[in-house]
């Protein structure tokens, strides 16, 4: 980027203000959030209440969508990476993203971990880059005698830990998580809880998920989201995970929690 960032302190991110529209539709209103480093928060709330549209704002994500825009500032290390002298492909690299449906590319185990390095220019060992990063991902002794097969050859759970893999390889300092598990069966869904827990200790993670037990096993933060009457999201409370889902000092997040709606 042209413009260094610059450390914020304990947060890794933040949102100030932040307005999200598609075309004259509000999506979002008003998110003001921090979010605290090396620390995994999790975004909770009813479908259609903005966590996705949020997620996907902290590495620009939404800028695909040709009619979105946003009004407010998102400060990574002290900078708004909306400002426009920012590259957005150099955010992603180092906010990554990892989607809902595991998307391997058609290609081997090994070129889905080395793609993303090899277009950003890595020049280091490349073998010790993708065998490191499948060790972080939980992957590497179950693909270590098969990395010419293609990754799309692995179960769901496995792919997905492959697409954390990709991810970790271009060195990211956050990792963003659209409900990673929605579409695993339960036993590869606690693998990447479990994993997500180590990954901590390296990055900091926030992820959307639907899944309340999982929003109150993974998370050290978590964020409650719902829509007002013009289907806007707006941040209902945030603060720890334990405090929200044994405290919480909204009724509408006692409502949600305890299943009474959403």
């Amino acid at each position: 980027m042209s413009t260094p960032f610059f450390s914020n302190g304990d947060y890794a991110i933040e949102m100030r203000n932040g307005n999200i529209y598609y075309g004259n539709f509000r999506a979002v209103r008003n998110i003001n959030l921090q979010l605290k480093a090396r620390q995994i928060t999790a975004l909770i709330g009813p479908s259609g209440c903005g966590k996705s549209t949020v997620l996907r704002a902290f590495n620009r994500m939404n800028d695909l969508v040709p009619t979105s825009r946003l009004e407010g500032e998102v400060l990574f290390q002290g900078k708004n990476i909306y400002e426009k002298d920012v590259d957005p492909v150099e955010v992603r690299r180092r906010i990554g993203m990892v989607f809902q449906k595991p998307n391997p590319f058609p290609k081997s185990i090994y070129e889905n971990v080395a793609w993303g390095a090899k277009i950003n220019g890595f020049k280091g060992n490349m073998d010790e880059l993708v065998e490191q990063s499948l060790r972080q991902a939980a992957l590497w002794d179950e693909v270590k005698d098969k990395l010419k097969q293609s990754g799309l050859s692995l179960s769901g759970g496995q792919q997905q830990r492959l697409c954390i893999a990709r991810t970790i390889a271009v060195k990211p300092e956050i990792i963003l998580m659209d409900e990673p598990a929605s579409a695993l069966d339960p036993i590869a869904t606690l693998r990447i809880e479990e994993l997500i827990q180590t990954l901590k200790e390296k990055y900091t993670i926030i992820i959307v998920t639907h899944n309340m037990q999982q929003a109150a096993r993974a998370s050290d933060y978590t964020a409650f989201f719902n829509m007002d009457e013009d289907r806007a999201g707006y941040l209902v409370e945030y603060g720890r995970t334990n405090d929200i889902f044994t405290n919480p000092q909204n009724e509408l997040t006692e409502q949600y929690i305890t299943g009474r709606f959403g």
